[in-house]
């Protein structure tokens, strides 16, 4: 008993000073565009997307301009997320992205500008797909997860 007592306040302290550390923005985008990034590959799951889900807070906002113009905020954002992108799981059969840039803003948020290069299969019409397309995500953080995901094209 005293060793598991033990081994739980180790972890728990170990994560208290670790809360107190400032959250490294730029290896926090690199992560982010990777997890995002897997998520839209031929071979992705549940796995991959959980992985993307969890560097987000549950009451998160997703604003794509100009398909999505709403910007709010709602407590159930994460679900949301995760239905809108299961639909599309496993659509791509050749997805390239390339990170252009990462801009770091004090610590409260972060840029990334990436190019894509898709083709697959639409998975409403079921019409091939192939485009290429450069984007840039303005991403705000709350307590070490982003809160706000704001999706530019070039």
């Amino acid at each position: 008993m005293k060793c598991k007592l033990s081994f739980l306040l180790i972890i728990f302290f170990s994560f208290s000073a670790r809360a107190d550390e400032p959250l490294d923005l730029k290896l926090f985008a690199q992560n982010y565009y990777n997890a995002m990034t897997a998520t839209q590959a031929p071979n992705a799951g549940t796995k991959e997307l959980e992985a993307y889900l969890a560097l987000l807070t549950d009451d998160i906002g997703n604003q794509h301009i100009p398909y999505q113009p709403d910007d709010s905020r709602t407590p159930d954002g994460k679900k949301q997320m995760r239905k809108g992108m299961s639909f599309y799981l496993g659509a791509h059969t050749l997805f390239e992205s390339t990170l252009l840039n990462t801009f770091v803003f004090n610590d409260t948020g972060f840029a990334i500008r990436y190019k894509n290069y898709v083709k697959g299969i639409h998975p409403q019409n079921k019409q091939p797909i192939e485009y290429t397309s450069t984007m840039m995500e303005v991403i705000e953080i709350e307590n070490g997860k982003v809160a706000m995901i704001r999706k530019y094209h070039e």
